[in-house]
């Protein structure tokens, strides 16, 4: 259940489109179990991680919820900050302590708005991490819950 490295941010942004956006990070750090967003919740942040390991969970009414995608190194946790009305569609757990770069979301829109030659890059990493998550978790529903072909019969 890991993305696969051509969405990592070092893959799919130019260096000076990479420092432009890394110039806006914050280091912050997340204990094993914690919470970093859940669904429904307002979007206003959005991290890159730097070690450990994110689980990205969608909720199932009735059922726990299912972990749908598990996301290391380099890679993006959190795209709902980009598409009003910015709220999240996942929620996401720190399975490992996680370090990670974290951005203000209002900011690097304005940034985005202010050049749109880093904001088509930046909307295109982060249109290529969406395609990928749904992608990611229509499979793993399917897994999770499709009734089984080839039964007793």
């Amino acid at each position: 259940m890991s993305t696969p490295s051509t969405i990592r941010i070092a893959a799919v942004l130019s260096t000076e489109h990479r420092e432009r956006l890394m110039a806006q990070a914050r280091e912050v750090n997340f204990p094993e179990n914690a919470r970093i967003f859940d669904e429904g919740r307002r979007a206003d942040s959005f991290w890159i991680v730097r070690s450990g390991t994110v689980t990205l969970e969608v909720p199932v009414a009735g059922r726990r919820p299912a972990q749908v995608e598990n996301l290391g190194p380099g890679e993006l946790v959190g795209w709902s900050w980009l598409f009003p009305p910015y709220v999240w569609q996942l929620s996401a757990e720190a399975m490992t302590p996680v370090r990670a770069y974290e951005f203000d979301a209002a900011a690097v829109r304005m940034l985005m708005d202010a050049d749109p030659a880093f904001g088509s890059a930046v909307g295109h990493w982060v249109g290529r991490v969406l395609a990928m998550r749904l992608q990611q978790t229509r499979t793993r529903l399917l897994d999770l819950y499709a009734p089984r072909l080839g039964g007793p019969g």
